[in-house]
């Protein structure tokens, strides 16, 4: 795959080809036959896909990625890593965007976000918005749960998930499922402009139960304890974090506990067709291979 004269490439751009969601949407293009220019920090890195060509440019780096986002009409845009200044590279992105003349945005935000959200970077993810909605590009907010394929990973090695979350509850969603929402309206962008989309799973569970289904599938006793705020900091601390990234591991589960995360859209399969994926069923198909 090489990198040909920006004006030969594709008009549909996507971000995070290197990362798992953008890759899913990126596989799932390619195999579609649809031409994407792919938008990553080292050309070199870019997933080789018939259809598609790559164009070096990062959220940090705001002439670059206008320079690679010339021409195109539609762009995919995850959020960046986390840092301590991912909403001023959001910023500077979008803008590079609009200064390109990029048409639309389909842009992944996060359940209920929103400037008053407990999750700290939910309230990152709502200033993003505004700067979309602000910026006269069309745009699209894929606002996705929690991701389910990380609960197996919030267990511990003694067998418990921690966290001050309660009794509240999440409705976890697969990476699989907000990928295939994001394919649909990056096929039809026209037809979901202006429209935001909270993707969930089936079900909303609390930490209690995400433990019980994790012990029934692997067979390994795991079970929930609900810390205290202190306890949470406390058992965070040992990582070195800095303070803000502190705030959003604990925020997460306090997002949890206030009812932040809670409720069944049936987004997914309005805009795909199909069922979403349950916690469950996740586990049982890796278990299959």
């Amino acid at each position: 795959m090489s990198t040909p004269a920006v004006d030969a490439a594709p008009t549909l751009a996507v971000s995070g080809s290197t990362g798992w969601l953008g890759g899913l949407v990126a596989r799932d293009l390619a195999s579609r036959g649809v031409p994407q220019r792919l938008l990553v920090r080292d050309v070199a890195r870019a997933p080789r896909l018939a259809g598609s060509v790559a164009a070096q440019g990062s959220y940090g780096d705001a002439a670059a990625a206008q320079t690679a986002l010339e021409g195109v009409e539609t762009l995919f845009m995850v959020s960046a890593a986390e840092n301590a200044d991912r909403l001023g590279e959001h910023k500077a992105f979008v803008d590079a965007a609009a200064a390109a003349g990029v048409h639309h945005v389909v842009y992944v935000s996060f359940f209920g976000a929103a400037p008053d959200a407990t999750f700290t970077l939910a309230r990152d993810h709502a200033a993003t918005e505004e700067h979309l909605r602000a910026s006269g590009m069309a745009w699209t907010f894929l606002r996705d749960n929690l991701y389910l394929e990380f609960v197996e990973q919030m267990v511990g090695e003694d067998g418990v998930i921690r966290g001050p979350a309660d009794a509240g509850r999440a409705a976890v969603v697969a990476h699989e499922d907000i990928a295939a929402v994001a394919t649909a309206v990056l096929l039809d962008p026209a037809a979901h402009a202006g429209a935001t989309y909270d993707l969930t799973g089936p079900e909303a569970l609390t930490f209690t139960e995400m433990a019980q289904v994790v012990s029934d599938v692997t067979g390994r006793p795991v079970r929930f304890h609900d810390e205290t705020l202190e306890e949470a900091y406390a058992s965070r601390a040992a990582y070195g974090a800095p303070d803000w990234q502190v705030d959003a591991w604990v925020s997460t589960y306090t997002a949890v506990a206030r009812g932040e995360l809670d409720g069944v859209s049936g987004d997914v399969e309005r805009v795909t067709g199909r069922h979403p994926i349950s916690l469950r069923g996740y586990l049982e198909a890796q278990r299959r291979g």
